[in-house]
């Protein structure tokens, strides 16, 4: 069921302009870009991530742009259906999705590397767009001390519940 409402929530995303005006805050201008081109329902999704986390008492910024950004390398590239078939694939047959995922840009399987790895390719396009370090190793699941690590965790649970 929580996969049903995901869907649903994906054809239905939408964003209101004073979540814009707040991405656009934490952003700052040099990651904005990277934010704004995401496709509407990531945007939504990624909103939803950060108001779990503020839920939850977690105002850290970094944190909060990594938030924002965690679904970033997902782009255009990745169709609905393909985050359909590549959730099915995974739970079904994961070798199977290795197997179909290609690294090369130009492959119709493109996608499912990008479904795959995500996390880390959102973390290059965070560091070249000037995010923290600290934000970086928040995307890439490299966060280190206690409390960072604690701060990932919080992150992966408002991603998994969102």
């Amino acid at each position: 069921m929580h996969r049903v409402a995901q869907f649903v929530a994906h054809v239905r995303a939408r964003v209101e302009p004073a979540e814009t005006d707040d991405a656009r805050r934490l952003l700052g201008e040099a990651a904005w870009p990277l934010f704004a081109a995401m496709p509407v329902a990531d945007r939504r999704h990624a909103h939803d991530v950060v108001a779990r986390l503020r839920a939850g008492g977690w105002d850290d910024p970094d944190l909060l742009t990594a938030a924002l950004l965690h679904d970033a390398a997902k782009g255009h590239r990745m169709r609905l259906w393909h985050r359909v078939t590549g959730v099915l694939l995974e739970t079904a047959a994961p070798n199977l999705l290795s197997r179909i995922a290609s690294p090369d840009p130009g492959s119709w399987r493109y996608a499912y590397h990008l479904y795959l790895h995500h996390d880390r390719l959102s973390a290059d396009l965070a560091e070249a767009a000037g995010c923290s370090a600290r934000a970086v190793a928040f995307l890439r699941g490299s966060a280190s001390g206690a409390d960072d690590v604690r701060l990932a965790h919080a992150l992966k649970v408002a991603d998994d519940a969102s």
